[in-house]
């Protein structure tokens, strides 16, 4: 994927020195949601972005010369997607979602039960809640649900 301008923002490959943006968008969350147990560092965030990018994995937003946000996804599997605070409902989300869109014939993803936000934006484009468990499976021990979307044949 070369770089692509859409409405919100450009989205393009993610490279090296993105790491600290795509890490400080992820911590930025962790530390702003109450619910959410704060179990990793900042340079934990950072070196866990660094390996997503370095895999291939994340597309970034870009506006005026900074990282908006990004999504991680390996084949069909959305590992995440992050808008940072101050872009939020702008668009951004969207425009990473949809470039996923395009390219997979379906994704899938999980979220926190407590994250109503994402619930209702994942719904919103699309997706379809296939599978709720009660967190023993994640590293925050939060119940958690997963979703799917599965583009209509033509």
């Amino acid at each position: 994927m070369s770089a692509v301008v859409t409405g919100p923002a450009t989205l393009r490959p993610a490279q090296p020195l993105d790491a600290g943006a795509v890490g400080g968008i992820m911590s930025d969350f962790a530390r702003n949601t109450a619910w959410l147990p704060r179990i990793h560092t900042g340079a934990e965030d950072i070196a866990h972005a660094d390996a997503m990018i370095a895999r291939g994995w994340v597309t970034v937003a870009e506006r005026e010369g900074r990282v908006a946000g990004f999504a991680a996804c390996e084949g069909g599997a959305l590992d995440a997607l992050f808008v940072a605070q101050s872009a939020r409902g702008q668009g951004i989300g969207s425009a990473l979602l949809g470039a996923l869109k395009t390219r997979h014939k379906s994704l899938t993803c999980w979220t926190f039960q407590a994250n109503a936000r994402a619930i209702a934006f994942y719904r919103q484009h699309g997706f379809a809640e296939t599978a709720r468990s009660d967190g023993s499976a994640n590293d925050e021990g939060l119940p958690d649900l997963t979703l799917h979307w599965q583009r209509e044949a033509a």
